[in-house]
């Protein structure tokens, strides 16, 4: 049974930084695609970043330049290293691994960034 666990999220101020990370059980995330996607209260879920298995990564416009996605082979997990928060990336965010037949996502964490 596969298994993602979000982790890092919280209570900053404008400006701050968070660092989320996503760990897995029953699948090896260094093998699939990973993305991080997040979703604010009244909008659709959108898509923040992503790592392919080959390294090849992408941002959304919004947060280019102040996010940074990376893997950590040693304990293959997928981080996510959010600088400069704004009150606009208040969402819940998830982990979500590209696998076939289907897609995993994790329960997601809180991220609340105050004024």
């Amino acid at each position: 049974q596969v298994q993602l666990v979000e982790s890092g999220g919280g209570l900053v101020q404008a400006g701050e930084s968070l660092r989320l990370s996503c760990a897995a059980s029953g699948i090896v995330l260094s093998r699939h695609h990973v993305n991080w996607y997040r979703q604010a209260p009244g909008k659709e879920r959108e898509r923040v970043a992503s790592t392919t298995s080959r390294g090849i990564i992408d941002y959304a416009d919004a947060v280019r330049g102040r996010f940074t996605i990376s893997r950590d082979i040693d304990s293959d997990t997928v981080s996510l290293q959010m600088n400069g928060l704004k009150l606009e990336d208040t969402a819940v965010y998830y982990c979500n691994v590209n696998t076939y037949p289907g897609d995993y996502w994790g329960q997601g964490t809180q991220v609340t960034v105050s004024s």
